[in-house]
């Protein structure tokens, strides 16, 4: 490999500080600030906090913003961790394309020795940003980490990381994916490679099918320029969907280091084929075009739709269906994976056959891991009844992390394994390259529903496995 798609090693150095690029943006307050909370509650943040804006806060106002954010997602929010958290923040206003900002910034950071900068912008200001910081001599001793999406295209991916690469090295250089900081989504490579009982049906001899769901029930609301922009695959297909698909489908790694979890991963993505369009259903929900910021004649996707073969020994021929939307029925991240049918039917006949066993991994919301299967039940004709089986994780194993306490957490300690993989990045890109602005317009869809009609006849597929709104709610 090259030496900019050379993985970040494992063994990175922790921070002394943390700056927060955007600490006044909706990513921050709904996200980040939520989370450095929860790390404050169980003593995981022990450095400072830097915000940076062009607000013009001082500290005071950063710490009563922070409160509000805190409490607005933490209802019984402790005031003794706000204090304490609180008191970690201050505040470096300014212009990002000042020198006089960075000059400031320079200043709160003097004495610390090693420093990570997590630029929570607009893509288009990473590079403005950390030039800047190459510019005052803040590069040294300094690692950056950079937010979503990363690139547009294959392309502009590999121009990011090229202008990226002449003030921060690969050692130094994390991208986000704040999916990789779930439990629930890294819970599936332990469910895979932990138990017995699963590894050897996770094949293509067992599976027939695999189906990777994120709905939200609700609209852009107020981001409509900027979805716009961007759409369904850049938003969540591209990076989010494809992150799940790799952890479900990837070999063992040998070793338990991110290097190494990073080369399954792309061993897995290089062998999927890119996406077709005769393959794909592509649709926007009514009423998307007067959204503020959305134009009149739109042709965004709000929903995305597609089926993926992975042609490797371990997944030859199994089609892989990945779909997400805005404004869909119910809001959940659902992986479900259908077994194959018995090859003899000897108990369903009279009711038309019998369904094929499926599981469910919940990894958003009210996570958990769900297995329907086939009983006999009592005093009936002998056809099997489907039958739940399955774990609650929030209830058996306690409070699920945050996905960007890890992140967070990880930027600060120095841990790689919850960041993107340079090289998977390009892959992914590559596997969506032909489905990107694409001349058809997208289908019309109501709210409330599932998407087009048109997603429920992709080639191969038998149906839809919908999510209910809860993981055990069968209503």
């Amino acid at each position: 490999m090259r030496e900019d798609m050379q993985y970040t090693p494992f063994d990175l150095e922790p921070a002394d500080a943390l700056v927060l690029f955007g600490i006044s943006g909706d990513l921050a307050h709904k996200m980040l600030l939520p989370a450095l909370y929860h790390l404050t509650a169980r003593g995981d943040l022990t450095v400072p906090v830097i915000g940076v804006s062009t607000a013009d806060w001082d500290d005071q106002a950063l710490r009563a913003h922070a409160r509000q954010a805190v409490t607005e997602t933490v209802p019984d929010a402790d005031e003794e961790v706000l204090d304490r958290m609180a008191g970690r923040l201050s505040m470096v206003s300014g212009d990002f394309t000042e020198d006089d900002t960075f000059a400031k910034l320079r200043e709160a950071v003097e004495g610390f020795g090693f420093v990570t900068y997590y630029l929570a912008t607009p893509p288009a200001l990473f590079t403005t940003v950390a030039a800047a910081l190459a510019g005052a001599g803040l590069n040294r001793h300094a690692r950056l980490v950079v937010e979503k999406p990363f690139g547009h295209d294959t392309a502009s991916a590999e121009r990011l990381q090229e202008e990226l690469s002449q003030y921060f090295d690969s050692a130094h250089l994390l991208r986000v994916d704040h999916f990789l900081g779930s439990e629930a989504v890294e819970g599936l490579m332990v469910a895979r490679f932990a138990n017995t009982l699963l590894a050897p049906i996770w094949h293509r001899a067992y599976v027939d099918n695999v189906q990777i769901t994120l709905a939200e029930d609700f609209g852009v609301a107020d981001r409509g320029p900027f979805y716009d922009a961007v759409g369904c695959v850049r938003d969540v297909v591209q990076n989010h969907l494809l992150e799940i698909m790799t952890y479900l489908a990837m070999e063992p790694p040998s070793v338990t280091d991110p290097s190494a979890l990073g080369l399954e991963k792309w061993r897995v993505l290089s062998a999927t084929r890119t996406m077709d369009l005769a393959d794909t259903v592509r649709g926007q929900y009514d009423g998307y075009q007067d959204v503020p910021g959305v134009a009149p004649d739109s042709t965004t996707e709000t929903y995305f739709a597609t089926r993926l073969f992975i042609d490797n020994w371990r997944w030859a021929d199994v089609p892989f269906y990945l779909r997400s939307g805005k404004s869909l029925a119910v809001t959940a991240t659902e992986v479900v994976v259908e077994l194959r049918k018995p090859p003899l039917e000897l108990f369903g006949a009279k009711s038309g056959g019998t369904p094929a066993d499926i599981i469910r991994f919940r990894v958003d919301g009210d996570t958990g891991i769900r297995a329907e299967l086939m009983l006999r039940k009592p005093d009936a004709d002998g056809t099997p009844v489907t039958v739940p089986v399955g774990v609650d994780f929030e209830q058996v194993l306690g409070r699920q992390q945050l996905p960007y306490e890890t992140v967070l957490l990880g930027a600060t300690a120095g841990d790689a394994e919850y960041f993107a993989f340079f090289p998977t990045i390009m892959e992914s890109w590559r596997i969506v390259g032909p489905v990107l602005d694409p001349a058809r317009p997208p289908l019309p869809y109501p709210p409330g529903s599932w998407g087009p009609p048109e997603a429920g006849h992709l080639p191969g597929l038998k149906r839809w496995h919908q999510p209910s709104a809860r993981l055990f709610d069968d209503g």
